[in-house]
């Protein structure tokens, strides 16, 4: 019954205005209440970010909610909360953190230069705000990253015997080029701190700046690779902090040993056993989580493999995904004033044929790619040279344009492959 019930759980995602003098606990005990009799009247929809309207709010206390998010796992995009919804709702309180990202600068013994080591951010920050819900992948596959993950933390909160059940708390997410891996694992970090915040009250994630680490100069990048996890565990011996490290393009520093040839320097060698070394030993803190990324998972050292709990493959978008995350694309400019507002995809048969269309002739392209379309679909084909901002586009003619760009990306891509086979 347990099962079925964390299935049916309702998450509402409440994001809330940071207020001087404020502690989020006295703002939540305030806000509860009132909101839950708004979710009772209002139907708000799944997996979208609604902010209330100033003028609908009676309560005062509501005035300091900036966003609220609901999301279960058996509710389709755009469903409405509905009655049968209500015993299942799960409340989670946040407010995005203020401080900036910090780069953290190692100088070297060999040089006086500095070099930048690694990225800290504390969540949830409000640069991730929106991340999670505007990645698409299939179906399923973001809410099966996010259980693995808040499995992991259970069983280290537990204390299970890791000598009897094996459990690292590593993640490992390969695949092309452009799919959005480095993005997920920052959206995942930034999830996990809002849905772990009754266990941990503050979230680090610490970006691993895998290239700038790994030296040119001999034995330094091992000495590097030390370093940053020193001030690593700095942060993890605080138990009531959740420690995120990301490392990305992980194949730098985790280089398959027995692909090295005679004429690999040995500080390659040094830096693999230097992060093994390290992460067995952080390991033991329950309150780290181990994110990593690859373009080449097949170079990548096997002892690393062997510690990832998890091997997910985050793959090209099907046409399903690429069309959703075109209509999600389309959305923002409507949104923003560049797109006829009154255009609609549904209902007009000549929207959803050039839709259906630029999605089929997308096939094979990486979310990165479909992102930057609309940006060169507007500067190549429709782009007003008076340069007035109140000028707008209509769907059909910006649809168009976009088709005119992906033609013009498919023959320099294929001017390019060309190019190459003749080199």
């Amino acid at each position: 019954m347990k099962l079925i019930a964390s299935q049916r759980a309702v998450h509402v995602e409440v994001c809330v205005k940071l207020l001087p003098g404020k502690r989020l606990e006295q703002m939540q005990a305030a806000i509860d209440g009132p909101l839950r009799d708004i979710l009772k009247v209002k139907q708000l929809p799944f997996n979208e970010i609604i902010k209330l309207p100033k003028e609908e709010i009676e309560d005062e206390s509501l005035q300091c909610v900036e966003s609220i998010l609901l999301e279960c796992e058996v509710k389709k995009d755009g469903e409405l909360l509905s009655a049968d919804d209500f015993d299942f709702l799960v409340f989670h309180y946040y407010w995005p953190q203020i401080r900036s990202m910090e780069l953290e600068m190692f100088e070297t013994d060999t040089e006086s230069e500095s070099i930048p080591a690694s990225s800290h951010w504390l969540l949830p920050c409000q640069p991730f705000v929106g991340l999670w819900e505007n990645l698409i992948y299939d179906s399923g596959s973001k809410e099966k990253l996010l259980k693995f993950a808040l499995s992991a933390l259970l069983f280290s909160q537990h204390n299970v015997n890791s000598n009897i059940i094996s459990c690292n708390r590593l993640i490992l997410l390969h695949g092309p080029p452009g799919t959005g891996k480095t993005s997920l694992c920052k959206a995942l970090a930034q999830k996990l701190a809002i849905r772990c915040r009754p266990i941990f009250r503050h979230t680090h994630l610490i970006e691993i700046n895998s290239h700038s680490l790994f030296s040119k100069w001999f034995s330094e990048s091992g000495k590097l690779v030390m370093r940053l996890f020193a001030k690593i565990k700095e942060i993890i011996e605080d138990p009531h902090s959740l420690v995120c490290v990301l490392i990305d393009e992980v194949e730098s520093l985790a280089y398959a040993r027995d692909c090295m040839s005679g004429q690999e320097p040995k500080d390659a060698m040094r830096v693999v056993n230097a992060l093994l070394t390290q992460l067995d030993n952080i390991k033991e803190h329950p309150n780290v989580l181990i994110l990593a990324t690859s373009n080449l998972a097949d170079t990548i050292d096997l002892a690393f493999l062997d510690r990832a709990d998890i091997k997910q493959y985050i793959g090209l978008p099907n046409v399903l995904a690429i069309r959703k995350i075109y209509e999600s694309m389309l959305m923002e400019l409507v949104r923003v004033g560049m797109i006829d507002g009154n255009s609609s995809l549904q209902g007009d048969d000549t929207h959803e044929g050039l839709l259906i269309e630029l999605s089929k002739r997308s096939k094979g392209l990486s979310g990165r790619t479909l992102r930057k379309l609309p940006f060169l679909a507007h500067a190549a084909h429709a782009f007003n040279v008076d340069f007035d901002c109140t000028a707008q586009i209509s769907l059909a003619d910006f649809l168009d344009s976009m088709l005119q760009a992906l033609e013009k990306h498919h023959e320099d891509r294929n001017l390019m492959k060309t190019k190459k086979k003749s080199e």
